[in-house]
């Protein structure tokens, strides 16, 4: 396998690696938050909903765990990224220096 077959080979195993990862997270959060709504609701009758917070916080962990998982970014996307680099080549090939 030539290098560049090889460096695609390993960011594809990377990317599934990630996404796996994520699956793992959500499958987790999801038993744990229904688990901890089962004790709050028999706790006090959800008399005081607290499992709230932790559902938010961790929820919030497991939306920024998929974006990276799933490379979903709207500011800083991949047309962004070439633009930029693109940008930066030329400017590199007018003035022979990194600015």
């Amino acid at each position: 396998m030539d290098n560049l077959q090889e460096h695609k080979y390993n960011k594809a195993k990377e990317r599934v690696e990630k996404i796996k990862k994520f699956y793992t997270n959500l499958m987790t959060y999801i038993l744990v938050i229904l688990g901890l709504v089962a004790l709050n609701y028999y706790q006090n009758k959800l008399a005081y909903p607290w499992v709230i917070w932790p559902a938010m916080g961790w929820g919030l962990g497991v939306i920024l765990n998929g974006i990276t998982a799933f490379n979903y970014n709207p500011f800083f996307n991949k047309d962004w990224e070439d633009r930029k680099m693109q940008e930066f080549l030329q400017k590199k090939e007018k003035t022979d220096r990194w600015e």
